[in-house]
């Protein structure tokens, strides 16, 4: 399995912006399924996008209109561009397969929306 880094988090005022990256230590090209999960303080983590390798996304009604999930399968990356970003996006965000798998979780990244 791949293991994965996150990147790209920080402190983002609300209605602003962020990009995240998720770097895969091998190749995603034959991994049909990437996928964004947010873990906010005091939850689970739970799914909110996904991408196929054909380029279908899809998003849950929390983040759609708001955020976009790529994926560049020549640099093994998966991006999330974050945009009018609320204080209730604020999270610990990571990448995975989807479903995911279990071993391939990495240490996410901190998102904090606040003024």
């Amino acid at each position: 399995q791949v293991q994965l880094v996150e990147s790209g988090g920080g402190l983002v005022q609300p209605g602003g912006s962020l990009r995240l990256s998720c770097a895969a230590s091998g190749s995603i090209s034959s991994i049909n399924t990437m996928a964004w999960y947010r873990r906010a303080p005091g939850k689970e983590r739970g799914f909110f996008a996904l991408i196929t390798n054909s380029g279908n996304t899809h998003y849950a009604d929390s983040v759609k209109g708001r955020f976009t999930i790529s994926r560049d399968n020549a640099k093994n990356t998966v991006y999330l561009q974050m945009t009018k970003l609320k204080p209730e996006d604020t999270a610990v965000y990571y990448c995975n397969t989807y479903p995911p798998n279990v071993r391939s979780w990495g240490q996410g990244t901190q998102v904090t929306v606040s003024s």
